[in-house]
């Protein structure tokens, strides 16, 4: 059976951002892209909150960090596209460490804009 190739060590992994911490001009790189981002934001968020998180629905880098944008079910119902929804922002810092977080609204799950 051949043997799989091994995965570079390396390199960054795509979405790893490098910035210069030796004053050298050598760059560290930091290990938080947006998917790490994303899944750090969700398990922050769910320590805080009581109710299901149902997505990711953004993740956006930003000067400070990240900003992930996550939906949340506050409200169940029957028919299900009347239950209630919320977004929720988490900012992390560039570390990818949570900072803060804010419900930026709320919304029918049937309903076209929100």
């Amino acid at each position: 059976m051949p043997e799989k190739p091994r995965a570079r060590t390396s390199t960054p992994s795509k979405g790893a951002h490098a910035r210069d911490t030796s004053g050298h001009g050598r760059k560290a790189v930091t290990q938080v892209g947006p998917e790490k981002a994303a899944r750090t934001a969700c398990d922050w968020l769910q320590s805080f909150i009581i109710h299901r998180i149902e997505s990711v629905c953004a993740v956006r880098h930003t000067e400070d960090g990240w900003c992930v944008a996550v939906d949340v079910l506050e409200v169940p119902r029957i028919p299900d596209t009347t239950s209630l929804l919320a977004t929720y922002e988490v900012e992390l810092d560039e570390s990818g460490q949570p900072a803060e977080y804010r419900r930026v609204c709320r919304y029918h799950r049937g309903s076209a804009n929100h």
